[in-house]
């Protein structure tokens, strides 16, 4: 077996999610200068570190900081993983702590983790804990938020406390002791907790709506705790998100793609029923991330959603799905299949088309299609030879037969349209 790194991590991601011939084979194929994801990056400098500190903020925690920080995890003897990093919306996580948490704790092959990132508000911190609430991880960064000794703190101060409370672990604990006084009548004297470094619609409302906030609060955290729970019963992508990926550029529809990943890994992992089947829906997420991570343009992009879109048929109770649209995945789902015969061409094919397509087609006009690129001139995406375009040999799952597009991720063939 190869020694590299990145074949290594491979091998582990796909064991965790039952499907180590995705490894292999890529471990076997893929170059060793290819481009790694940003979330495979922080995946990676964590394997030396537990702390990783974007340079964007490395004046608020310093090399100084951080070596206090890894020596106060190190003492805890739990796996505690910090990650610091800018988020805005539009960003790789979708300015989201959640998502940037999900994607490096996949990246790193999955496991027993607590992570702490920033929080969605300035000045706020967040942690998330697998398996869920094993040592109240995620109430003790939120206590800090109702705080007041932490108010105006730096975020290395605001982490070590984090950390102290996790591994004395009782997060609960202090987290309702921070917060029982919100819940006083209107004629109590209590102070109201100011929301440190969040808008000014945050501390407005505190200060005048307090048992409101409080509501809001425990229902966002009975959300979250159920968040899982809610994604056992799977649901199609909505046809809003390949309006809005169709709409995108490159780099938006990467991030949509990576936001959809994340989801069917989520919804499969929650998933209950056929085992066969959510093997099947884990397959599809293990061969979307290889595509996602290796991507080179909006076709491979595409192929992604093709991938999605396949896991969550898997686990659909619908008696029978149909794989994207033919001519353009980013049009979504087909409605039905049509006898199509591409021009010049003598052999008819039986493709999924959308109803846009379909309309197209049946009013003999030429229905918009994907395009790639062919000795540097575009063309449709399935004129490209098929042993160059894993995307043109299948149709994005239109032109298979008892076989999947995970299935020939798995066996290498997108790897090798890359060579």
């Amino acid at each position: 077996m190869s020694s590299d790194p990145r074949c290594r991590r491979s091998l582990r991601s796909a064991l965790a999610v039952g499907a180590a011939s995705v490894a292999l084979l890529f471990c076997a194929a893929a170059p060793g200068t290819a481009a790694e994801s940003p979330g495979q990056k922080i995946a990676d400098a964590l394997r030396t570190s537990p702390v990783y500190v974007d340079p964007s903020l490395s004046s608020a925690v310093g090399p100084d900081d951080q070596r206090k920080l890894v020596t106060q995890i190190q003492q805890t003897r739990l796996p505690i993983k910090v990650v610091l990093v800018p988020l805005v919306e539009g960003d790789s996580w979708g300015g989201k702590s959640e998502q940037l948490s999900q994607v490096v704790h996949d990246r790193m092959g999955g496991g027993p983790a607590i992570l702490i990132t920033p929080g969605n508000y300035a000045a706020d911190i967040a942690a998330t804990e697998w398996p869920s609430n094993a040592h109240q991880a995620e109430r003790a960064a939120a206590s800090l938020f109702f705080d007041d000794t932490m108010k105006g703190a730096g975020l290395t101060k605001r982490i070590s406390r984090a950390i102290d409370i996790i591994k004395a672990g009782d997060g609960d604990k202090v987290y309702d002791r921070l917060t029982a006084h919100l819940g006083a009548s209107p004629g109590s004297t209590a102070k109201k907790p100011a929301a440190h470094g969040s808008s000014p619609v945050v501390r407005i409302v505190s200060l005048v709506a307090g048992p409101l906030l409080v509501l809001a609060a425990a229902w966002l955290l009975l959300r979250r705790r159920s968040r899982l729970r809610d994604l056992a019963t799977p649901f199609a992508m909505p046809r809003s998100v390949f309006a809005a990926a169709h709409k995108a550029d490159e780099d938006g529809l990467r991030d949509r793609a990576t936001e959809e990943v994340v989801r069917l890994g989520e919804e499969a992992r929650a998933a209950e029923g056929d085992p066969a089947a959510v093997e099947r829906a884990l397959d599809a997420y293990s061969a979307a991330g290889t595509v996602l991570d290796r991507a080179r343009g909006v076709p491979d992009l595409a192929g992604v959603f093709a991938l999605i879109a396949e896991g969550r048929a898997a686990l659909s109770t619908a008696p029978a799905t149909l794989p994207l649209c033919f001519f353009h995945p980013l049009h979504g789902p087909a409605v039905r299949r049509i006898p199509w015969r591409p021009l010049g061409r003598r052999e008819q094919l039986r493709v999924a088309a959308c109803d846009t397509c379909l309309r197209a087609v049946r009013a003999r006009r030429a229905p918009e299609v994907l395009t790639d690129r062919l000795d540097g001139h575009p063309v449709p995406y399935f004129e490209v030879p098929a042993e160059k375009s894993l995307w043109a040999a299948t149709g994005y799952g239109s032109l298979l037969a008892g076989d999947s597009l995970a299935a020939h991720v798995q066996r290498g063939d997108f790897t090798r349209t890359l060579d």
